[in-house]
């Protein structure tokens, strides 16, 4: 009886070592399965500014942001000639990128079909005029900063 309760867990003990002897994944493993569960299109935090940074709700942020950045090229842009060379710009599509380290770049887009503007010209006051920006705090991904896209739609206004 006493050889058969000292063999019991001898067994078992044995038959245990089979769960113990399982393949750990490779770092290099570990690394594309998390490396192909990120959606790499969208990032964790918008780009933002300190005045939109108290709204919790990510989307209002966004709006708050999106709004400044409007109204500030627009406020840049109006005292300028652009709405008097061309009065029949009355809106211009601004691709701004927000890069890593909070710089900003500004790009007119524009039709395709578009001759009637002097591309040059336009690109070259954007550049003259918007600059001095207040500090951006660039998107995140998952704590890294990184570099944004977007195209902003704004209305020139004639004075």
């Amino acid at each position: 009886m006493r050889k058969t309760f000292f063999l019991l867990p001898f067994l078992i003990f044995i038959n245990s070592c089979q769960y113990f002897d399982k393949q750990v994944p490779s770092k290099e493993e570990l690394l594309q399965k998390e490396l192909k569960s990120i959606n790499w299109n969208e990032v964790d935090e918008l780009p933002s500014i300190n005045e939109c940074e108290q709204i919790q709700d990510k989307t209002q942020r966004q709006q708050c942001f999106f709004d400044f950045l409007t109204a500030k090229i627009q406020e840049k842009l109006s005292i300028d000639t652009l709405s008097i060379l061309y009065p029949e710009l009355d809106t211009i599509e601004v691709k701004v990128t927000v890069f890593p380290d909070a710089s900003l770049k500004f790009e007119p887009q524009f039709p395709t079909d578009s001759l009637a503007y002097d591309k040059i010209k336009i690109d070259s006051i954007l550049h003259a005029r918007l600059v001095d920006f207040p500090k951006i705090n660039p998107a995140l991904k998952r704590g890294i900063p990184v570099k944004t896209q977007f195209i902003l739609p704004v209305i020139l206004e004639v004075e």
